[in-house]
């Protein structure tokens, strides 16, 4: 395992010079394309970033696949897959803002077990290997330990489409006065490892992709918050991490206030393509299930019937 997470760690640190040195250019040129959305733009640096990233990868691990945010896709049969998204905070690059990070996580039959997040304007490095800890640098992370939901500092995100973030403001206004605050950094990997970090006492977003998180949650999950995901609008989903005490009371909040509320013992389902967080059984195409209970809620993850995440939910 060290030795794919020595690989991953190399690639994203040359990813992250290449995306150092480009920069200025991006900035003066302001030259970039989009993809999902108006409000979802690409740039010639995330492209570079990934080519490094899937070049040192491929090289080391011919046999694995690889998919990218930049439409990288390579088959392998080694039974691992590497996550790569080579410049998660595309937005905050083009706008000259510090938070912006590669990200790469390396996942097998029991989800991920590798996972490497790179700031590289902060030089920070978290890595993580399922089992061994979360790390920044030589420093073991912990998430936070005080505090209740009222006085907890909770990390979100919004998605690229106008109707997305139309019902993300609105549970976010209800949700607002009822913790300490909200932080909004623009990269959904540094907010997990903000939440591995004790920075921040929760993260949650619903509109991700595989690669946006898959590395920082095992961050946060080797840390010692709980992680679980998340149902969003119209299929997509994303994940919700927390401190241990605050996830109960939480993930049943947010889904009550995006409206998945019911009697008590309600199953709503609906397909995810992906959730492969550490943990066990196979977590590939299947349904995301969120059982209601009253305030309280928990979230699986059933491939060919098996739960995968399924705490407290027997």
């Amino acid at each position: 395992m060290s030795s794919r997470l020595d690989v991953a760690t190399l690639a994203a640190q040359e990813a992250g010079r290449e995306l150092l040195a480009l920069w200025p250019s991006v900035l003066a040129d302001g030259d970039f394309g989009t993809k999902s959305s108006d409000t979802d733009p690409v740039t010639r640096a995330d492209t570079a970033a990934q080519e490094i990233v899937a070049g040192r990868l491929g090289a080391a691990f011919p046999d694995d696949e690889l998919v990218g945010e930049e439409g990288l896709r390579h088959s392998g049969g080694s039974g691992w897959r590497w996550a790569i998204d080579p410049l998660d905070g595309t937005v905050n690059f083009l706008y000259g803002r510090d938070d912006w990070a590669v990200s790469i996580a390396g996942q097998d039959a029991g989800g991920t077990a590798v996972a490497v997040v790179h700031a590289p304007v902060s030089g920070r490095l978290y890595t993580a290997v399922r089992g061994e800890g979360a790390w920044l640098g030589s420093r073991r992370l912990r998430v936070g330990s005080d505090g209740v939901l009222g006085t907890a500092v909770v990390g979100t995100g919004f998605s690229y489409t106008s109707l997305g973030r139309s019902y993300q403001g609105a549970v976010l206004a209800r949700l607002l006065p009822l913790v300490a605050d909200i932080r909004r950094s623009g990269s959904a990997a540094l907010d997990l490892a903000a939440v591995a970090a004790g920075a921040l006492d929760a993260f949650y977003e619903d509109d991700l992709s595989l690669w946006d998180w898959a590395a920082g949650a095992l961050l946060a999950s080797e840390a010692g918050a709980l992680v679980r995901p998340l149902p969003g609008l119209d299929g997509r989903s994303g994940v919700l991490a927390a401190r241990p005490e605050l996830m109960s009371e939480i993930v049943g909040l947010v889904l009550e206030l995006q409206g998945h509320t019911g009697q008590p013992g309600t199953v709503l389902e609906q397909p995810v393509l992906d959730l492969g967080i550490a943990g066990g059984g196979e977590c590939r195409a299947g349904l995301l299930v969120v059982e209601v209970a009253a305030r309280d809620a928990c979230v699986r993850v059933r491939a060919d019937g098996q739960p995968c995440l399924g705490h407290g939910c027997e």
